[in-house]
């Protein structure tokens, strides 16, 4: 599954994974040594992260029930929590640095193709 921006018409993901079991969710990134460039995991639902226990940096994107885009944190480092944000439904978790090229706004529509 890709990730795009409808809004920029950019592709954000070549590769999604979705995590929407508890066991999933939970899991989320732990145990991997890095996500490769173009590849993301969609946490569904989610209001916010931690990266406690993983080896990498990520960029995060925060979107509502829409998928429109509520907030993006970027270069966010191991052992570290993000704030909840109460209107977001799921989180999008990319390779550090992926939002850094690309024009990424609150309120941008995505699409899940």
């Amino acid at each position: 599954m890709k990730v795009i921006n409808e809004t920029t018409g950019e592709c954000i993901v070549a590769n999604l994974v979705v995590a929407e079991s508890p066991l999933a969710r939970m899991r989320g990134l732990l145990g991997r040594d890095s996500l490769p460039a173009g590849e993301g995991l969609l946490i569904h639902p989610c209001k916010g992260v931690h990266t406690f226990g993983m080896k990498f940096s990520i960029d995060v994107m925060f979107l509502n029930g829409e998928n429109k885009v509520v907030a993006v944190r970027n270069n966010l480092p191991p052992n570290r929590l993000t704030r909840i944000f109460l209107s977001s439904s799921s989180v999008l978790e990319l390779p550090a640095g992926t939002l850094e090229s690309m024009t990424i706004s609150p309120g941008d529509a995505i699409v899940l193709a």
